[in-house]
């Protein structure tokens, strides 16, 4: 079955889009075309509300438009420029405009900028990519680097249309390869997702106390059934064993919110008065799902209050979940040993560990700096800060470049979580 994919891009980008498309197999396009930004989020809300769509691909410059309107669930992969497409708009310049030897670039990260000009032999004044940067502010930057002379050199169009009039312009062009790269890139992540959306999930609903437990039980089980979000799924009664639900991983999410809240622990305790405590379990089959929501509903039941937890096959706990919204906790306790001998080669508590476990499982894969760091942790930056120079020096992170917030602000060094990775190494050996 074909990965339906809205691709949202400029009009005069769109041939490009189409070649790169009509390259792969197993992909179905559905276009969300604009000829001016303030149309994209038109598009966009035309493609969301056609049904079936799997993942978005989002042109350059578009995405800046439009990025608080996409649904966060949404896989979305933009396309913009990378260190190759500048480089050859750098050989380009000095084919085109032998006698310039500088150029003044926008729009790519600064140490990509850094690392080409230099490589190149061009001198270059500098204006790195930054969201949400409105095109009259990058004209402004160029007019006012070009006292000093040079080529301008910018993947955004409006930019080299104000410009040509003014100085040589070199638009840093996108290949349909580079955009087939991404599309089959985006279609390989919705698979992946769908396939993990489809696993095996179990719940155990138990009655904690009360005079009368069958009774409560069967009240417990009549809230799951007429539980809209959980239309779908099995419901089972196993008497001392609690109620069991089956379902796929992706009911259970949209059922909890994203394992935030179980409705049914709220409504059981306000209108039966009783406590209530449910597990659930993800695992490659039915029984092992089952066997894990039983371990989690036996970690709730040693909480004082109804609550639910959450136990995965790869091992991460989420839990205490409350009935009324309480933002739950992570932990990677089944790794325990392997967590805790970290912990110590690292020089951090294990709980921290496990937080920063569970934050690098939500960025998937996202680079973030220092601060954004701490801000997640709920720390301050300086300790965002000393937090990534531990990390760095035990290997638990790895440098993915820089970004530049603002405008005059200096650019900060981006990294990428890798504690995964390090630990699952450790449980293998």
């Amino acid at each position: 079955m074909s990965v339906v994919i809205g691709v949202l891009v400029h009009a005069r980008r769109q041939e490009v889009f189409r070649q790169a498309a009509s390259t792969l197999t197993g992909i179905a396009v559905r276009w969300g075309v604009h000829d001016a930004p303030e149309e994209a989020a038109d598009r966009l809300r035309e493609l969301l509300s056609s049904p079936g769509a799997d993942g978005l691909l989002i042109g350059p410059d578009t995405y800046d438009v439009v990025r608080d309107q996409v649904p966060d669930r949404m896989p979305v992969a933009v396309v913009r420029p990378g260190p190759l497409e500048l480089a050859l708009a750098v050989a380009r310049m000095r084919g085109e405009f032998p006698e310039h030897r500088r150029a003044c670039i926008d729009s790519f990260d600064h140490h990509v900028i850094q690392e080409i000009a230099t490589s190149l032999g061009v001198r270059h004044s500098a204006l790195p990519y930054a969201p949400g940067q409105p095109p009259e502010e990058i004209v402004a930057h160029h007019r006012e680097a070009l006292r000093n002379g040079g080529v301008v050199l910018t993947p955004r169009r409006r930019v080299a249309d104000a410009l040509r009039a003014e100085a040589p312009v070199v638009e840093v062009e996108l290949p349909a390869s580079s955009v087939g790269t991404r599309l089959q890139e985006l279609a390989l992540r919705v698979r992946t997702e769908q396939a993990e959306d489809c696993r095996v999930a179990a719940g155990v609903f138990q009655v904690r106390d009360g005079d009368e437990v069958e009774r409560a039980r069967a009240g417990l089980r009549e809230f799951l059934l007429q539980d809209p979000q959980l239309a779908g799924s099995w419901v089972e009664n196993r008497g001392r064993r609690g109620l069991v639900v089956f379902g796929h991983k992706a009911l259970f999410e949209r059922a909890t919110a994203d394992w935030q809240v179980v409705p049914a622990l709220h409504q059981a305790e306000r209108e039966m008065n009783v406590r209530i405590a449910a597990g659930f379990g993800l695992g490659p089959s039915m029984r092992e799902g089952i066997s894990l929501a039983e371990r989690a509903v036996m970690r709730a039941e040693a909480e004082p209050y109804s609550c639910g937890f959450v136990i995965q096959d790869s091992g991460v706990i989420i839990g205490p979940i409350g009935g009324s919204g309480r933002r739950a906790e992570f932990a990677y306790r089944d790794h325990s040993a392997q967590l805790e001998r970290l912990a110590r080669d690292v020089g951090l508590s294990p709980t921290t560990l496990s937080r920063l476990v569970s934050l690098e499982r939500e960025l998937h894969g996202r680079a973030v700096s220092p601060s954004e760091l701490a801000t997640l942790m709920g720390i301050t930056d300086p300790s965002g800060r000393r937090l990534i120079r531990k990390l760095g020096t035990a290997e638990l992170v790895t440098s993915e470049g820089s970004a530049q917030p603002t405008r005059r602000g200096r650019p900060t060094r981006l990294y990428r979580l890798r504690l995964g990775d390090v630990l699952d190494s450790s449980a293998r050996e």
